[in-house]
This record gives C-alpha cells, sequence and structure tokens, in this order.
C-alpha cells in the first residue's frame, strides 16, 4: 500500500469517524447504523473497557484517563484551535506551488479572497466577545428580549455568576461565564457561539466551505490534467466504456503527480460536506429562530409532550412585567401570548396556578407552540447579522411591529429541530 494511499485511507477514516460523532446524536438518525455505531464507540466500548479497568485497577486507569479526556474535550484551550489553523495553513502551503502559477487571474483574485477570508473570521469568531453577561453588559441584554414563558422565565438566576438570567442566556461550563443568546462552546475558535460573535461564527463557516469546495474543484482540475498527459482522453466522470481499473490507473497517476495537490485535493473533497453540513444546520437554526442550546430545549418539551404532561394556557395581554426581573421594555416586536408548563403525573394544574388566564390545554406537538424568537427567516437574519437592531423603534410603533410579527409567523409553525446536539457534539 502506497504512502498516498495509506493518507488518503487515514483521512477518509477520521472523516468518517468525525461523521459519526457529529451526526450519530441526531434524532433523525436514531435508529439507523450510524447512531449504531456512535453508540458502539461512546458508550458500549468504553462500558466493557471500564468493566476490565475496574477489575484491573480498581478503575484509576479509567478515571485518569477521564480527567485528560475530559480536559482534551471540555477544557479552555487552543489545542483544537491551533490544530484547525494548522490544518489551514500547511494545507495551503502544500497545495498552492502546484496551483497558483496555472490560474488566471480572475481565479487568483477569488482564491485570494477565499484564502484570506477563513483567517479573518477566525480571528473576529475567536477573539470577540461572544456576548458576556457580566454587571457593565446586564442591563442591555436584558432589554434585547422578553422572556417567552415556554424556554426562559424570568426570576432564574445564575448559581455561579450571581446574576438574573437575561433572556436566551445560558451559563458555559467551559468558559464558566454566561452568555447571551448561547448557541455553544465551539472548541475549534476556543470560545462560545453568542449574540456577538455568532454572525462571525456564520461567516467562518460559508468562507471555510467555500474555500475547501473551490480548493477541491481546482485540484481536481490539475489531478485530470496530469492524468490526459497519459491519456488526453481521460475525465474525472468516468467514460462508460472504460473498465474501471483504467481509469483508476490514470487517477491515482493524476493524484501522485505532485503528492501535495492531490493529498489536499482528497482532504477538501472529504472534509467540505461537513462544513457545508454544519453551515446548513445553522442556517436551519436561524430560519428557525432558535439555537443550538433552545433546539434541544425544544427537543425536551416534545419529550414531555408525548407523554402528555406538557400544558398551556394563554398570557394576558396587558400583562404587567415584574420590574424586580423583567426589563420594562425591549427592542423586539412580540411579546409572549402563552405559558407553557409540564407535570408529573399528566394531569393539568391547578387553574390558579402558575401565570396565565383561562383553562389549561394539553399538547401534543411543537406546531400548536408558537416560538416568540422566530420573526421570519429575513428578521432572523437581521437579529444575527445586524446586532442591536431596534426591531422596536418607540413605544407607539409596538402594536404596528407586533402585528408584523405575528403576520410574519402565521403560517410558520415550530419547528422540530433535526440535530439538537449536532454542534454541541462537533464543536
Amino acid at each position: 500500500m502506497g504512502v498516498l494511499t495509506q493518507i488518503a485511507l487515514g483521512v477518509l477514516a477520521i472523516s468518517f469517524m468525525t461523521f459519526v460523532a457529529f451526526f450519530g446524536r441526531l434524532p433523525a438518525l436514531r435508529h439507523t447504523p450510524i447512531a449504531w455505531m456512535h453508540r458502539a464507540i461512546w458508550v458500549s466500548i468504553p462500558g466493557a473497557i471500564l468493566a476490565v479497568d475496574q477489575r484491573l485497577t480498581s478503575g484509576r486507569l479509567a478515571a485518569g484517563l477521564g480527567r485528560f479526556g475530559a480536559y482534551v474535550v471540555y477544557g479552555r484551550h487552543p489545542t483544537v484551535l491551533i490544530f484547525f489553523f494548522l490544518l489551514l495553513s500547511v494545507g495551503e502551503y502544500m497545495y498552492l506551488p502546484g496551483v497558483w502559477p496555472r490560474l488566471s487571474f480572475l481565479h487568483k483574485f477569488f482564491g485570494g479572497i477565499s484564502i484570506v477570508l477563513p483567517y479573518l473570521f477566525l480571528y473576529l469568531a475567536a477573539h470577540g466577545d461572544p456576548g458576556v453577561v457580566n454587571p457593565s453588559s446586564h442591563a442591555r441584554y436584558m432589554s434585547h428580549y422578553p422572556y417567552d414563558f415556554v424556554l426562559f422565565h424570568p426570576g432564574q438566576a445564575c448559581r455561579t455568576c450571581g446574576l438574573l438570567k437575561p433572556p436566551r442566556s445560558k451559563h458555559c461550563s467551559v468558559c464558566k461565564r454566561c452568555v447571551h443568546k448561547m448557541d455553544h462552546h465551539c472548541v475549534f475558535i476556543n470560545n462560545c457561539v453568542g449574540y456577538d460573535n455568532q454572525h462571525w461564527f456564520v461567516l467562518l463557516l460559508l468562507s471555510t466551505a467555500t474555500l475547501t469546495m473551490y480548493g477541491a474543484v481546482l485540484g481536481l482540475g490539475v489531478v485530470a490534467e496530469a492524468a490526459r498527459t497519459q491519456d488526453p482522453a481521460f475525465a474525472l466522470w468516468k467514460p462508460a466504456a472504460w473498465p474501471w481499473h483504467r481509469y483508476l490507473v490514470l487517477l491515482t497517476f493524476g493524484i501522485q503527480d505532485d503528492v501535495g495537490v492531490g493529498s489536499v485535493t482528497l482532504l477538501a473533497l472529504m472534509t467540505s460536506p461537513l462544513v457545508w453540513g454544519l453551515l446548513a444546520y445553522h442556517v436551519y437554526l436561524i430560519y428557525g429562530g432558535t439555537t443550538t442550546n433552545e433546539s434541544m430545549k425544544w427537543q425536551d418539551w416534545q419529550l414531555e409532550m408525548t407523554d402528555g404532561c406538557a400544558f398551556k394556557r394563554a398570557l394576558p395581554l396587558d400583562r404587567a412585567r415584574d420590574p424586580r426581573c423583567e426589563a420594562p421594555f425591549t427592542r423586539w416586536p412580540v411579546d409572549p401570548v402563552q405559558v407553557l408548563v409540564r407535570t408529573e403525573d399528566g394531569t393539568p394544574p391547578p387553574p390558579t396556578s402558575a401565570l396565565g388566564v383561562g383553562d389549561w390545554e394539553r399538547v401534543w406537538h411543537l406546531r400548536d407552540v408558537e416560538n416568540l424568537y422566530d420573526l421570519g427567516f429575513w428578521d432572523n437574519l437581521v437579529d444575527v447579522f445586524v446586532p442591536n437592531y431596534p426591531f422596536r423603534q418607540t413605544a407607539e410603533g409596538a402594536n404596528a411591529d407586533l402585528e408584523r410579527g405575528k403576520k410574519r409567523r402565521a403560517n410558520k409553525a415550530t419547528k422540530t429541530p433535526l440535530a439538537p446536539s449536532l454542534v454541541a457534539a462537533a464543536t
């Protein structure tokens, strides 16, 4: 087995294991071989190893390895960030000498932009403030969103930071701080993804996905050009009349003609779908007006609904906000119109319990619950890419904005998240 074949197989194996790690916990793949492999790799095999270690060392070896693994995976250190940076820079160092001289001016222009942008967005996403909630920023973040009385309720304080949790915030166990509109902690940027850097993170995914796809396409052209020196009839799409042996021999020659270009092209081909998948997932979250953290909460609610333990009733439109734990005014154009609660035994709560007016209604599906933070795809994009955008300019315009938000979401049901743990497991 040649060196190039070993490299290709290694990259393929790493890509496949990464795919299993990223996507194995998706509800949509729950009863597929991907989920079975994920359980085998992360549950069954570790369980067997723990059992053996318990017999031999009373669990000391596993405890030590567990602490080391937890530090590597969940500790706040730049190891994965450095690896990602080296993967980009070393790959370009191997790839560009064989490709750049063959490019036209137009390809050099757009290629240069494609090379620079991932580094720029990586710096901005990693170095920027994700939206840390502290005494100086607390009042501002409290006024960004109202509590929806479904996922976020007023009056809840962070046990670590000691501050009231603004709506859509979460305490990061890695960074040891509360982050506003927390999406997830990403090891690739060694930072949380939150309100103030989510747009940089999405642009990082977009620029990296574009770079890998662009590099793969140009690299395949170079590989095909090298293969045609042996047979001018060679094409990347195998001619129907050719036997596979002839096609693969020429393709291998084209890859080995410049090992740097060939190996990086293979790497780009294998990793590009993963990056595009992550980008598509985050665009889907924006479309749904939610985050990775919130999608997990919605999934928990769906389980409660399936068990018949979720109930809702209306909130009065003239509800007075509690000044002790709610901002008197927010920039968000819509206000909560419902409260959702769960019970242990599946019986409706007493009429006098919790907030709201009217009778309790049992909820079976997420589509029967309004997502307060979903204004429609365009306004959701504005919320991500234009921080602090004043959706509700004045109190006099609140009613018009409220109606606008409702109309935009009138025919748009709350989406059941397809990948509630994708990014949390992946990054």
